[in-house]
């Protein structure tokens, strides 16, 4: 389906719902350079468990509109705020992967934790992508500034580079060249104004607001937002609890799906 998020703006929203007795939803916001079918392999399992799948493409990517303008984080957690008051969502389970991840944190300090029971960060973009005195983990910024030049030069070859990083092993050709389908589903401009957003943007302050039940899984051979960064999210979020993956480089929902799936599970259900 499509929502409108701002007039003329739809973005795309998928809604996988088992139905049953247990009314649990997650809402899951993908990262940077992907689209919402990066987890496919929990809409595998989760509704088997009765619980509720939905998500959306951010702007820009997949199967949503672009627009030239709108990738701030405020922005974006603006979008998520249209889809779930549309939605009518409730009580739920809000999960961001990644730039995801430092969107869903802008959404639950901007919006209070409207609707939002608890909040699930995978390999979050937190407290920063690029180095601060506050986040001293992150990536130089001459480093980012390199990463968004070379997406103007030759995108289809930088990502196809990219794409071994986001795993802690060799998943095969036919999963890189996944990896990299998705991002070119993506309007070229809106992976560079994001990755710009991540860049100059961070959620240091937002992550004192956070007042809901959160669970922090991180893998902790992650090459782009290092586990030390997890560790400092952690004790910014009050109450927070953090799930080291033994098994995973930065994109965890792919390459330690089953350890996952069984976190996530126990967690929405706790």
């Amino acid at each position: 389906m499509y929502i409108e998020v701002e007039k003329g703006i739809h973005v795309f929203v998928e809604d996988i719902n088992p139905g049953g007795t247990n009314n649990k939803t997650i809402f899951f916001v993908h990262g940077w350079p992907l689209n919402h079918n990066m987890f496919q392999y929990q809409y595998n399992v989760l509704p088997q468990h009765g619980i509720r799948c939905v998500s959306m493409d951010i702007r820009g990517n997949g199967q949503s509109d672009k627009p030239w303008g709108g990738y701030t984080f405020d922005r974006l957690a603006d979008d998520i705020a249209v889809v779930l008051e549309t939605l009518k969502l409730e009580n739920i389970t809000l999960l961001g992967f990644s730039v995801g991840g430092a969107i869903t944190i802008r959404y639950m300090s901007r919006y209070k934790g409207r609707r939002v029971s608890k909040l699930a960060l995978v390999d979050a973009v937190s407290p920063s992508f690029v180095k601060d005195a506050d986040s001293p983990y992150g990536v130089p910024k001459e480093q980012a500034d390199a990463l968004i030049s070379q997406m103007y030069v030759n995108l289809p070859v930088f990502l196809d580079g990219l794409a071994p990083t986001f795993f802690n092993r060799n998943l095969g050709n036919a999963t890189n060249d996944w990896f990299v389908s998705m991002a070119l589903d993506s309007a070229s401009y809106a992976l560079i104004k994001l990755l710009q957003a991540a860049a100059n943007e961070n959620v240091e302050k937002d992550l004192s607001q956070i007042q809901v039940p959160t669970a922090i899984f991180h893998g902790v051979h992650d090459q782009l937002i290092p586990y030390k960064s997890a560790e400092l999210t952690n004790q910014r979020i009050k109450g927070s609890k953090l799930f080291p993956l033994t098994n995973s480089g930065h994109g965890a929902p792919i390459c330690q799906a089953d350890e996952l799936n069984k976190l996530l599970v126990s967690f929405v259900n706790s």
